[in-house]
């Protein structure tokens, strides 16, 4: 049986290092069965993009869900562990006129059913805001189910 490693290598994706919190808080804790996420930016090796277009933030909404797998592997130990994505929250720093954020978060969700499947369908919220930590375009909370 294939691993999440092999289906992410499959996809030409590598896990980063679990980023180090901008704050007093932890990248992913543990409650019950569920592993929850703080926050993920779209940081890759320190660095988050400038003004982007609807278009970026998809792809750096892809960049977020890696993020937000390496901060639940750090508590998990094995992303094998994950059975179910269970809710995603994303976040779009926008323009008061923008109403695209879904199609942004897109692409998040749409990499979780790429890597889990059936298993990568989740409830979701796509919030517009006008600024996010550190000026990032995008920023994406995570639930996953584990057993």
């Amino acid at each position: 049986m294939a691993t999440i490693d092999d289906r992410l290598a499959e996809l030409g994706l590598t896990l980063p290092e679990v980023a180090k919190p901008a704050g007093a808080y932890v990248p992913a804790i543990i409650s019950g069965q569920l592993v929850f996420t703080a926050g993920q930016l779209p940081s890759t090796g320190g660095v988050l993009p400038a003004e982007v277009s609807p278009e970026d933030a998809k792809v750096y909404a892809r960049t977020c869900v890696l993020n937000g797998l390496a901060a639940a592997r750090g508590v998990l130990g094995s992303l094998d562990r994950i059975q179910k994505v269970v809710k995603v929250v994303g976040f779009v720093a926008s323009d008061p006129a923008f109403t695209g954020q879904p199609g942004v978060i897109n692409g998040a969700s749409e990499l979780l059913g790429e890597i889990f499947g059936g298993a990568g369908a989740h409830a979701r919220s796509a919030v517009g805001v006008a600024v996010l930590p550190l000026d990032s375009p995008v920023e994406i909370e995570f639930v996953f189910e584990f057993a």
